[in-house]
């Protein structure tokens, strides 16, 4: 399994069944699609190939700011991979991508991949002004010799799943509703930064983990989730705000990770965001603060063993 930055990177020695997205999030939807991928190259005896774009197109149409991006770009090829995926390309999607005819994207796809299928979602189109969609895609699988599958797209109840319907889930703070469309909870990365120490002086350290800052965070909140440190998990319940009691400025992300002791400063660590255990709030004063710290530690522990119990 194998993550390049460009598809002129990748030089595959046999014919490849392929899929093409943002896939920003790698929700159900996405998995349901490249799971057909998977399964198919398997099946004929083909390698499967993932290609993706960093930045987001929406990101560069629209003048996008802030935070917008639901996983890294390594997130996000890390969650593809966990697919059974052979290969994921990210392409960066530039000017030139963007004038870039359909026409012309295949012949890349054709000369790097070997490009033997193609696998979309019935809304897909690519190449300039999205002149690339299915039926376009099917003469150029006629011309080319590759055939093009479409799959259908995943609802939950009425509503489709989307990366659009699970930012403005995270918005809010509904962190449930994103877990639904993620298959996971939601989970954000960074390196483990030295913040004020307030928590290790009133008996709840934090992490203070430094989040890209073009990645979603959830409403500001404090929430149930685990935080991973290389492949060790642990329970967790993690801050998002600006401490009020503290007449904090700026939000900040702080994980407490439950009977942790360790020194964790310049580590990468990943939380996830399982629950919401509360909105944030100012207290009366630091033994007003310490008591909630220690009621939603203990619902926190309930929250997870109940997720963990299948609840």
């Amino acid at each position: 399994m194998k993550h390049v930055y460009d598809l002129a990177k990748a030089q595959l020695s046999q014919p490849s069944v392929v899929t093409i997205g943002v896939f920003d999030g790698v929700h159900t939807g996405h998995q349901h699609l490249i799971r057909q991928l998977v399964q198919e190259a398997r099946r004929t005896g083909r390698l499967s190939a993932v290609v993706t774009f960093f930045p987001h197109p929406d990101v560069i149409l629209k003048g996008l700011v802030g935070r917008y991006y639901l996983t890294t770009a390594e997130q996000k090829a890390d969650q593809i991979l966990k697919l059974g995926v052979d290969l994921v390309v990210t392409h960066p999607f530039n000017e030139q991508v963007r004038m870039m005819r359909a026409a012309a994207f295949v012949e890349l796809l054709l000369r790097h991949l070997r490009m033997d299928a193609l696998w979309v979602g019935a809304d897909f189109a690519l190449g300039y002004q999205r002149e690339g969609d299915v039926t376009f895609l099917r003469e150029q699988g006629v011309r080319h010799g590759f055939t093009v599958y479409e799959t259908d797209l995943l609802f939950h109840g009425e509503h489709r799943v989307s990366s659009t319907a699970i930012r403005q889930a995270l918005q809010v703070g509904d962190v449930e509703t994103a877990r639904i469309g993620l298959g996971r909870g939601y989970a954000v990365v960074g390196e483990v930064v030295r913040g004020e120490g307030r928590g290790r002086q009133i008996g709840f350290p934090t992490a203070n983990v430094a989040v890209w800052e073009q990645q979603v965070i959830p409403a500001n909140g404090v929430y149930a989730g685990w935080a991973w440190l290389g492949g060790e998990r642990y329970s967790a319940v993690t801050n998002v705000g600006v401490r009020p009691t503290f007449n904090g400025s700026g939000v900040t992300v702080e994980a407490h990770l439950l009977d942790f002791q360790r020194d964790i400063y310049g580590q990468t660590l990943e939380v996830t965001f399982e629950t919401r255990l509360r909105p944030e709030q100012r207290f009366s004063g630091i033994q007003a603060l310490i008591a909630q710290i220690a009621a939603d530690v203990e619902a926190g522990r309930r929250a997870l063993s109940r997720l963990e119990m299948g609840g």
